[in-house]
């Protein structure tokens, strides 16, 4: 079996694959300093209430956005699986051209988001990772990731008018009702909100004018599903995709499925 990781700046989704389905899946919050064992038990204890064991695993692919995390991810690995971790951005071959100016600076989330949605949808595509950051991959019909537009996440957003304004309140963000709020924090809300759903809307508006070709738009990441229904410019929200790409990654580079 396959234990895939994704790590994100906020969270890191943990994931299990049998070589035809996901079993399980668990996020836990992003933290740089936590060890190796720590990893393993917090994860030898889910694995335990799905009837699985870290012995099950034979395999595991990581990609990290956390450099000082790869430590802790790689030791998890070699320690308490007994394998090598293939780790996006090491040599490992993605089957794809990468045509930005300087592609040693594409995040691996990025080129797993692209492999994951070339192989389940066809044509050009924008790909929306909504996060810590929010970005917009274009990826060309023949899987070349061409370039992005990337702008804060929603929650950073929040966080930063709470901490730059004295009198304005830490607080969720939710989808509100109305874009005209009765209060503080109605009106935070329906200014963040619907300030993200209008830039959604326009950045996609000026990515296809400028590809000058259709593009199919795709949602995902950790804050995405807060969009669903919210707004046409995206066809389709996936929020497998990452996880996706990085079997892609591990069978293009084993050519085989894992146990």
């Amino acid at each position: 079996m396959l234990l895939a990781i994704d790590q994100g700046n906020t969270n890191t989704l943990f994931a299990v694959h049998d070589g035809e389905k996901w079993l399980r899946q668990w996020r836990t919050a992003t933290e740089s300093t936590r060890t190796a064992d720590e990893y393993a038990v917090w994860l030898s204890q889910l694995l335990n209430l799905a009837d699985l064991s870290l012995k099950d695993l034979d395999g595991c692919v990581i990609s990290s956005v956390v450099p000082q995390s790869l430590f802790n991810l790689r030791n998890l690995a070699r320690r308490y699986l007994h394998v090598e971790p293939m780790v996006v951005g090491d040599n490992v071959d993605l089957g794809m051209e990468v045509r930005i100016a300087k592609p040693s600076e594409a995040g691996a989330d990025r080129l797993v988001d692209a492999i994951g949605a070339h192989i389940t949808y066809p044509g050009d595509l924008i790909v929306i990772d909504s996060g810590t950051a929010t970005v917009f991959d274009v990826v060309a019909a023949d899987g070349g990731l061409e370039g992005c537009a990337i702008a804060p996440g929603i929650n950073l957003s929040m966080q930063a008018l709470h901490e730059a304004a004295a009198n304005l309140p830490r607080i969720a963000i939710q989808r509100p009702a109305h874009v005209i709020g009765r209060d503080t924090v109605e009106s935070m809300q329906a200014g963040v909100y619907w300030g993200y759903v209008a830039m959604i809307e326009g950045l996609v508006r000026q990515i296809k004018e400028e590809w000058g070709k259709p593009m199919t738009v795709i949602g995902t990441g950790g804050v995405a599903s807060l969009f669903e229904g919210a707004t046409a410019s995206i066809d389709k929200f996936d929020h497998d995709l990452t996880i996706r790409g990085l079997l892609e990654i591990h069978r293009r580079n084993f050519g085989r499925t894992v146990s």
